[in-house]
This record gives C-alpha cells, sequence and structure tokens, in this order.
C-alpha cells in the first residue's frame, strides 16, 4: 500500500483510487535504487515438508535466521539466509533447545554463497534458542516454548 504524503491532493488520490486506478509513487528514482538494496531474505523451504516458519531474526543487515517447526515430527528446523547470494562468505547456524547448559546445540557453518544450514532438533516442549552468522554479522534469539 503507498502511503500518500500531505502534498498529494487527497480529493484527487480518492478520485482516483475510486475510479479502479492506481497512485504511481512520487519518490526519485534514487529511492527506488535505495529500497532495491535492502532488500530482505525469504525462506527458501530448506527445511524441507511439514516446517512452517515461527520466528525469524535479521542478522545485521545482511539476512536473516528463520525458525521453523514442524507438528507432526515435534522438530524446530533453523537456516540462516543472506539477503542477496554472492560470494561465498563465512556464515553459520546454530539450534539449541533451553534444557540445561550441557545440551549441546546442532550447527552448521562454512563458506556459503546463500544459506547455511539446515539444522535440526526435537524441541516438543522446551524453548528454542538460534543464532546465526553471516561475515561479521551475528543475531540470536530465544522462545517458542512448548
Amino acid at each position: 500500500m503507498i502511503k500518500l504524503s500531505r502534498r498529494t491532493t487527497t480529493a484527487a488520490a480518492l478520485a482516483t483510487l475510486a475510479l479502479g486506478g492506481t497512485i504511481a509513487a512520487t519518490a526519485p528514482a534514487s529511492a527506488a535504487t535505495t529500497k532495491a538494496a535492502a532488500a530482505t531474505a525469504t525462506y527458501n523451504g530448506a527445511c524441507g515438508t511439514g516446517y512452517k516458519v515461527i520466528d525469524s531474526t535479521p542478522v545485521g543487515n545482511v539476512g536473516k535466521i528463520f525458525l521453523t517447526w514442524n507438528e507432526s515430527t515435534g522438530k524446530n528446523c533453523a537456516v540462516t539466509i543472506r539477503n542477496t547470494p554472492g560470494a561465498k562468505i563465512f556464515m553459520a547456524v546454530e539450534l539449541n533447545i533451553d534444557i540445561d547448559e550441557e545440551h549441546n546445540p546442532v550447527t552448521d557453518y562454512g563458506q556459503y554463497t546463500s544459506y547455511a544450514g539446515p539444522v535440526y532438533m526435537s524441541a516438543r516442549g522446551y524453548c528454542a534458542i538460534w543464532y546465526g552468522v553471516i561475515g561479521t554479522a551475528k543475531a540470536g534469539d530465544s522462545g517458542h516454548c512448548g
């Protein structure tokens, strides 16, 4: 949906919409370039059939970590995805459950062009903890206890 500025004549905009027309964006060309450069990662289905995205965490401004859940298996899956694939860089994804400090996380890391993972963990009855790295950007989160 386009947000109209105060400079746009509201009556003219409403008339255009009422007649089934569209309102052209009035942003300068440089704004379009900025939006294209600010693309965000979308989930790529890497976890497989039955996994639904339940959360995502931005990794700086270069990508996202997606946390998915499969109700029938009781497993979480995580994958770290770059906004824009490119030359190989260090990427990582880590998934754990909040059971105790001794529990070992599952990880995938290396030099990748678009994503790290997927990694899986049985999580029914526990809270998920996820972490990702893309180059020098790092992020993580926790939640989805059940």
